[in-house]
């Protein structure tokens, strides 16, 4: 099975995304991927303030790693002023060019407050991982009214949202699992 790290793809303190990306992690393991929760919260930021592009930053690079090491990503991103987050951005930029997102395949699920469920915030990100040379999944979740619709407690409570997750995680799963040879191809790594 396939090893698939979640972003949660914010730093807000207590953010619904956060609170999303665990339960997307239940998910995974239940379909028995290999999973790691990975939240933006804890990205080293003080430690690239002022703009060290190019610099080995040992923080940094210990907090990739756990990305990088995945076989497949599944970006929760929240939409904020018509976007992504800031910090998701300072992320990819700081991640090595151009081999991490390189064949990688990456799933996208939106969350927001408003009615379009952080499409734009996750078109954008596609935009950016598609010049990365990442395996975009076609399979989207885009979760609107957020906190009508989702609660720790229950999980999706809307029916369709529930199951177009359903979908994602099991599709991706496989999806991921088949895309794997090709990325250990790549980096050098013996396959069984």
């Amino acid at each position: 099975m396939p090893k698939i790290t979640i972003l949660s793809a914010t730093d807000r303190p207590g953010s619904m995304a956060l609170k999303v990306s665990k339960f997307v992690q239940t998910k995974f393991n239940e379909q028995g991927a290999e999973t790691d929760l990975v939240s933006l919260e804890d990205y080293p930021l003080a430690d690239v303030a002022g703009g060290k592009y190019g610099t080995d930053i040992p923080s940094v690079i210990d907090f990739n790693e756990r990305v990088l090491d995945a076989d497949g990503l599944v970006l929760v991103i929240p939409e904020y002023n018509g976007s992504f987050p800031g910090i998701l951005k300072v992320f990819v930029d700081y991640l090595p060019f151009p081999e991490a997102f390189e064949k990688l395949p990456i799933a996208f699920i939106g969350e927001a407050a408003g009615a379009f469920g952080a499409l734009r915030a996750v078109e954008q990100m596609q935009l950016i991982a598609n010049y990365r040379n990442a395996l975009n999944f076609p399979e989207r979740v885009f979760m609107q009214r957020v906190s009508k619709i989702f609660n720790e407690t229950d999980g999706i409570t809307d029916q369709m949202t529930a199951q177009l997750m359903d979908s994602l995680v099991a599709n991706f799963t496989s999806f991921t699992d088949l895309n794997k040879g090709e990325r250990e191809r790549k980096a050098g790594i013996k396959t069984a």
